[in-house]
């Protein structure tokens, strides 16, 4: 240790003997482990980040379901839109949905997350249903204000050729759930993720427009740290979240969203 009337830290011997002893730890942790595999049990915290509205609204029955195959493993959960850095917060595995930014995490992809436009019948009813893209600039709008260029929807026409359109906002909201109630209650029109709108659309408080063009779509990951052991439990857990969606996703089947294809949005 260096010492000093204010400050206690580590020299550099003591920094190497750290991350020895660290790693030895992790060799025995990791042994106990795979004996726990081989009897068929899982054991420890599984630190879970996930996006807020996702989180929420898709990833508790699957946590459910997995909780129940392995009783013996706890979840800590931290349902945030805000990016973290996995290593420094201790987590596990991340569920993020768009484009990877750190590429020194490990990634796999779970499903595409769909985007549909959509109103209330009462705002169609008063305003008319546009019929091309270009129409939005004549319509109320509400857009998601953490995107860098709200205003901006992006869409591949019937040719196939990548297309903006800027568009006129009464409301902008850093929530997709608040969009989507908001639309709901006819203020306007809404770009929104399928895993978002299918709800209301299911339940007839929304309705999906403009279905004949492709609008974004963005894969969705569960991402991890490199390292020299991943744990059965994190392994476990992954692999079952990829199955778990495998396929066409119940909330693009509720919106029956149109094949799209994939474009990142940011």
């Amino acid at each position: 240790m260096r010492r000093t009337t204010r400050v206690l830290n580590l020299t550099e011997t003591g920094s190497s003997f750290y991350e020895h002893s660290a790693r030895i730890l992790a060799d025995l942790n990791e042994a106990e482990a795979a004996v726990q595999q081989e009897h068929g049990e899982l054991r420890g915290t599984l630190r879970v980040a996930l996006p807020l509205s996702f989180g929420v609204r898709h990833m508790c029955t699957p946590i459910a379901a997995f909780s129940k195959l392995h009783p013996n493993v706890e979840f800590d959960l931290d349902l945030n839109d805000r990016r973290i850095d996995l290593i420094e917060e201790g987590v596990d595995v991340a569920v993020r949905i768009g484009r990877l930014q750190d590429s020194s995490y490990i990634a796999r992809r779970l499903f595409d997350m769909r985007s549909v436009v959509c109103a209330s019948p009462h705002y169609l009813s008063v305003h008319g249903e546009p019929e091309t893209p270009g129409d939005l600039r004549h319509h109320r709008c509400l857009v998601y204000s953490n995107l860098a260029d709200p205003n901006k929807w992006t869409y591949v026409d019937k040719e196939g050729d990548k297309r903006t359109i800027e568009v006129k906002s009464i409301l902008s909201a850093s929530s997709g759930d608040f969009l989507a109630n908001a639309a709901a209650h006819g203020m306007g029109l809404v770009i929104q993720p399928t895993f978002i709108a299918s709800e209301s659309i299911r339940r007839g408080n929304l309705v999906p427009i403009l279905a004949d063009y492709d609008w974004p779509a963005t894969p969705a990951y569960a991402i991890y740290p490199p390292t020299r052991h991943l744990s059965y439990r994190v392994r476990a857990f992954i692999d079952f979240l990829v199955e778990r969606f495998s396929g066409t996703p119940r909330w693009d089947r509720d919106c029956k969203a149109p094949t799209t294809k994939m474009e990142s949005v940011t």
